[in-house]
């Protein structure tokens, strides 16, 4: 009897854990997305939130107030609800959430907010993404990367991201319809590390052939980022047919009418379907169709017809044609359908678009169906050269970063002013938004903290004021000695005068005795002493911030900007050297410029941030094989050296100052030319160094080599052994410099 009675207890009890379990699930999954969100940034304190959505009125807004012992977060979607929970962190708590360092150091009773707080935006339209970033930055993310970023997003306000990834399944499905093999599509698809540009028409199959696998994993993995941008509020930017087609394309269409197009002779040409051939609507609608049946759609599609490709004609008359194609072909597969075109066009390629082919580009749209990315805003703002792009929804938009370069560089007093000013302007047309166009992500937090801020306001930010609130949510607590190196940073890499992008070290240039290579163009917007007082205050400031990840990463990174900056002027005393004979020189500065790599590769080993390890490991761990594994690592590899292959004009665009770079790649290619001179001194031959150089680059891409993924040694101990190391020695190296003839 004592045996059943313990039996019946223990089933009684496994069945009460079975539903107290349920419960507790069913109580997760109930959970709303923003309520998820919250439990993932804040996993020890989200229960001290409240939600509370009200989705009636049509602008975003969100409210915060203390209730009880909760912060209450109000607002009318998820992206709402997480910019009042950012709001509250950086306002009420002083903590930060960027790429580069974050500062989540709460205190274990929540700061109360007693007086309710109540934001609205201006800007129907927050956008997010150019083409180039899902490669220079997003190549090789997984799901667990996808969805920190997307946090990111919705903290920051971005409500209209770019979703570009998995498109290579939807264009299977579609020419697979028509009787395309996988042999005849082998030579369309590009590697992983090249979809942008194979998106945009410029280039066919470069780093492929592409796998089923690749295919089918990023076609689920479009999935989860669709459902999770959506379910927080977001509306999405999906790709539409803009006419670049395989060049298989005759096998099957022997009477199409074909373009060859070729995007700056160093890749085959690619060939784009004339908008009057009755394929190019049929086409269209079926991708639409495909796309929409697998991945939905909220009626906002991503087209550029002519990246970085001159137009066949200038006649307005075929330019309005074509967009109308393009349009119709939207149209027909969805009839809400919005046209959103990056402007990049119409500043690449200046001397083309001038105002009757912009305006017969634009004109057959209707204006509430196009959106226009002003993609480059605070470089140079195209809306104030085309009447606000002559009726047409436009969107004001940051670009900031090239190439996935990280160097320390940005306009930030026009990015604190212009887009208020641009809301405000009588001139400004339909401007109905603000975003983010950068080529890569993850440098440079400071830039997108402070653009994303321009969201809740329409008037202009007071950068004094900002950067003193920014530094103490940063670093965890005021201090005045970095405020002032602040100061410097704002006059000096910050003040986005002069050069249009970040300058570059001479270090990542193919090696050479003049001052700059194309890509690696090391002219400054300042004077490289100027940006010495910086570094001083942030060494001197290490004993009060040990623990602070956002300190540390710009100590690292102030400390890697001056030094990126010392090796032009160590270079041309090399040069110098040379010119005058001075064999003993030349050893001298020739070692001292191989320590300084040898330094900096020390330096940026000590920050995951800088480091080549975890590029390369995330590109293998996509393959299934051990060839699949091999070619996403060349193309890893190639992508941020090489570009393309050995001959390839766009060598150095994508340079990375990152540890295990500088010691595996720039380190020997620099001793190879300092070996080469003294071989041959006084009868260098730079061309044909050149051209042996280039088979040495194309062997270290395809070969296979694993980098540490995690950082090493102390970021704070090795600064300060290069503080006290190069300090007294940069500007008596620095007066030495002659001006240089940059030529760019």
């Amino acid at each position: 009897m004592n045996r059943i009675f313990k039996k019946i207890t223990y089933l009684l009890l496994v069945s009460f854990l079975i539903l107290s379990c349920g419960n507790k699930e069913k109580e997760i999954k109930e959970l709303s997305p923003s309520e998820l969100l919250i439990s993932r940034v804040l996993p020890n304190y989200s229960e001290n939130f409240e939600v509370e959505i009200d989705s009636l009125l049509e602008n975003d807004w969100f409210e915060i107030v203390s209730k009880g012992d909760k912060i209450l977060l109000r607002g009318n979607n998820g992206v709402s609800i997480a910019s009042a929970l950012y709001y509250y962190l950086k306002e009420y708590a002083h903590c930060q959430i960027t790429w580069n360092g974050t500062n989540l150091n709460l205190p274990e009773n929540l700061p109360k907010v007693p007086t309710l707080i109540h934001k609205k935006t201006p800007y129907e339209y927050r956008y997010y993404l150019n083409y180039c970033t899902f490669n220079y930055t997003m190549s090789w993310w997984d799901w667990e990367r996808w969805e920190k970023e997307i946090d990111w997003m919705a903290l920051h306000g971005i409500n209209m991201p770019l979703a570009i990834t998995g498109e290579e399944s939807i264009w299977d499905e579609v020419y697979k319809s028509y009787g395309f093999t996988d042999e005849d599509l082998s030579g369309f698809y590009s590697g992983p590390a090249y979809f942008s540009w194979l998106w945009m028409g410029n280039l066919d199959g470069w780093g492929g052939p592409l796998t089923q696998h690749w295919k089918d994993s990023h076609r689920e993995l479009q999935k989860k980022i669709l459902q999770r941008e959506r379910e927080l509020g977001m509306k999405t930017v999906l790709p539409a047919f803009t006419g670049h087609v395989p060049a298989s394309f005759k096998k099957f269409f022997p009477d199409a009418k074909l373009k060859r197009t070729n995007w700056g002779n160093d890749f085959e040409d690619t060939y784009i379907l004339d908008a009057n051939d009755p394929l190019f609507a049929e086409i269209g609608k079926k991708f639409l169709e495909t796309q929409e049946r697998i991945y939905g759609t909220d009626h906002l599609y991503s087209a550029d017809t002519f990246n970085e490709n001159t137009p066949p004609s200038d006649d307005p008359t075929y330019l309005s044609n074509l967009s109308s194609k393009v349009y119709e072909g939207m149209k027909s597969a969805d009839a809400e359908a919005v046209w959103v075109m990056q402007g990049w066009l119409f500043y690449s390629h200046r001397e083309f678009w001038k105002a009757p082919q912009i305006k017969g580009l634009l004109a057959p749209v209707p204006d509430d169906k196009m959106i226009i990315l002003d993609l480059a805003s605070e470089i140079e703002p195209i809306w104030k050269r085309t009447e606000a792009f002559y009726g047409k929804q436009w969107i004001w938009n940051m670009l900031h970063s090239f190439g996935g370069n990280i160097s320390m560089f940005g306009r930030i007093e026009t990015v604190a002013d212009e887009p208020a000013k641009a809301l405000k302007d009588p001139n400004s047309g339909k401007l109905k938004g603000i975003g983010l166009t950068m080529e890569s992500i993850e440098q440079n937090p400071v830039l997108y903290e402070l653009m994303t801020d321009n969201t809740w306001r329409d008037t202009p930010i007071d950068l004094k004021d900002w950067l003193e609130q920014y530094t103490t949510n940063r670093y965890g607590k005021e201090n005045k000695q970095l405020i002032k190196a602040w100061d410097v940073l704002v006059q000096t890499a910050y003040n986005g005068e002069t050069i249009r992008d970040g300058a570059e070290s001479i270090i990542v240039a193919r090696p050479t005795f003049e001052g700059y290579r194309r890509w690696a163009r090391t002219k400054l917007n300042y004077a490289p002493a100027d940006l010495l007082p910086a570094w001083d205050l942030f060494v001197s400031a290490i004993p009060n911030h040990q623990h602070s990840d956002g300190f540390e990463y710009d100590l690292v990174d102030v400390t890697r900007q001056v030094l990126a900056n010392y090796a032009l002027p160590l270079q041309q005393q090399i040069t110098v050297a040379y010119q005058e004979n001075n064999k003993e020189a030349f050893d001298k500065y020739s070692t001292e410029f191989i320590t300084l790599i040898e330094d900096m590769d020390k330096l940026l080993a000590t920050r995951k941030d800088f480091l080549l390890g975890p590029w390369i490991a995330d590109a293998r761990a996509w393959g299934e094989t051990e060839s699949e594994k091999a070619l996403y690592e060349q193309n890893a590899r190639d992508l941020i050296t090489l570009w393309g292959g050995a001959d390839n004009r766009l060598h150095e665009y994508s340079n990375r100052q990152w540890s295990g770079l500088f010691n595996d790649f720039y380190k020997p290619r620099w001793e190879q030319f300092f070996a080469a001179v003294k071989q041959d001194w006084k009868h260098f031959d730079q061309e044909a160094f050149d051209e042996e150089i280039k088979q040495w680059e194309w062997n270290w891409v395809t070969s296979r080599k694993d980098f540490p993924i995690e950082a090493t040694g102390s970021a704070s101990e090795i600064v300060q052994e290069l503080h006290t190391k190069y300090r007294d020695l940069i500007i008596p190296v620095t007066e030495k410099m002659s001006p240089i003839d940059y030529n760019y």
